[in-house]
């Protein structure tokens, strides 16, 4: 068997043609979605409400309840069959009535925003301000699964599943939540998103009515259909130049990325160190890596900075920032006030930068509260159990590992306090006394779970 039969014997299985819906029905189907009156209008503003609602309240399920009612999809595939099938008519249409549903999403989530007592920056909306290669590839894909469903009649779950994984509509509300606020950054930021998603959405549609061979628009003039074939290139073309642009851009700043969490893991990560933190200021070209626990000493900082260009991150400038204990957070919190004096138009950066140092606030509270707390309770200690020496307390995280073989997974990770016991030489704590300390230090702890684990006393006593 030669490499032409193979292939034709194995395109039978991916032969979307036996498949294909009478090419009328779906393009009446299509061509009713495009219309934006009546209850197609108000089934959209309801969305879009449900939708900032969700935003407000930081709720993903109340988001992907607005998406699977959404109606938005209707006019994005109308324009994608009507630059397939040269129909200008549909074209003008379906770009009319994406243009009135987008103006009216816009105009229902400013003022809901507007009136709205809810002002904070939910990581919901954080999230839909900035489109990367992601976005691209899954409006790509779900604009494609969507006219093959839409064509073949099996649509079952995959037009709501579209829906819900193009996310149309949380880029529409972010930007209202931008002009309610007066934030240009979340507004472009996100229209932008909700403009890639379109495009790709309309291009795989394109693509899927070119695959499934549908016949062009009969009812087109000989003049017309010149016309035709001039316009819709052209519009084609309009839209692979930015959309070109933004894919190359999204898959830069994916490489960037990608490179600089290589380059932490690869030349920051060492033994009693942990990278809470990493950003990277474009601007200034700085890259700011926030560390706790063991300090990164200066040699193995010039080493990183002198193997930064093997990352491709030669242009930038290494700062790293760290403690033991409050040290990185001081740094941190330094840094937003030089910032605040020189940049007061960098706001939104400065809203991002209080909330890391928030962050880091919880986290370094973790890792140091109970330095504090072993030297806080020493004299109460001596008191009730003076037969101990030495007391350490450290936060551990333990995990059940099964022995090889076994049925058996490993269990989630449980957080504890580990209390590190030493006793004066020839005065051993008891099983009673033993019980009696934990159930002690699990209370001036308040912890969940304690460990007490009983060592050889270092200094001799």
């Amino acid at each position: 068997m030669n490499i032409k039969e193979t292939l034709e014997r194995a395109w039978v299985y991916f032969n979307l043609m036996p498949d294909k819906e009478d090419e009328e029905a779906v393009v009446r189907q299509i061509s009713s979605g495009v219309s934006f009156r009546g209850a197609n209008l108000w089934v959209l503003i309801f969305a879009i409400l449900i939708a900032s609602l969700g935003l407000n309240v930081n709720s993903t399920a109340v988001i992907i309840g607005a998406m699977l009612i959404s109606p938005l999809m209707g006019p994005i595939i109308g324009m994608g069959l009507a630059l397939g099938t040269y129909d200008l008519a549909l074209l003008g249409r379906a770009a009319k009535n994406f243009g009135i549903a987008t103006l009216i999403s816009i105009l229902t989530a400013t003022i809901y925003f507007l009136l709205s007592p809810f002002s904070e920056v939910q990581s919901e909306l954080l999230a839909r301000t900035s489109p990367t290669l992601y976005d691209v590839l899954i409006a790509f894909c779900g604009g494609a699964a969507g006219i093959i469903a839409i064509c073949t009649g099996g649509k079952g779950n995959v037009i709501p599943g579209v829906a819900i994984a193009t996310a149309l509509m949380p880029p529409l509300c972010t930007a209202g939540f931008g002009l309610a606020t007066g934030n240009l950054h979340f507004f472009f930021g996100a229209f932008y998103l909700f403009l890639i998603n379109t495009i790709f959405i309309a291009l795989a549609t394109w693509g899927g009515v070119r695959l499934l061979r549908f016949r062009q628009h009969e009812h087109l003039s000989p003049e017309r259909m010149r016309q035709a074939r001039r316009i819709v290139p052209f519009v084609i073309l309009v839209i692979l130049i930015p959309a070109a642009f933004t894919t190359v851009h999204t898959v830069r700043e994916s490489i960037f990325e990608r490179n600089v969490n290589r380059f932490i893991k690869g030349e920051l990560t060492q033994t009693g160190t942990q990278i809470i933190q990493s950003s990277v200021d474009k601007e200034t070209k700085k890259l700011r890596v926030v560390a706790v626990g063991r300090a990164i000493d200066e040699a193995s900082t010039a080493e990183a900075r002198r193997r930064m260009e093997h990352y491709s991150l030669g242009r930038y400038d290494l700062s790293i920032i760290q403690g033991a204990q409050s040290d990185s957070l001081m740094l941190l919190q330094g840094e937003i006030n030089r910032m605040a004096s020189s940049r007061e138009a960098e706001h939104q950066r400065l809203l991002e930068l209080s909330a890391e140092a928030n962050a880091l606030t919880q986290q370094l509270d973790g890792y140091t509260r109970y330095d504090r707390l072993a030297a806080d309770v020493g004299d109460e200690l001596m008191a009730l159990f003076p037969q101990v020496a030495t007391l350490s307390l450290a936060r551990a995280t333990e995990a059940v590992v099964p022995h090889a073989g076994a049925d058996s997974i490993a269990t989630a990770a449980t957080p504890r306090v580990v209390a590190l016991v030493s006793t004066v030489e020839g005065q051993p704590l008891n099983a009673d006394d033993a019980d009696r300390l934990r159930r002690w230090l699990t209370a001036r702890t308040s912890s969940d779970s304690l460990v007490v684990i009983a060592v050889p006393s270092e200094n001799g006593h």
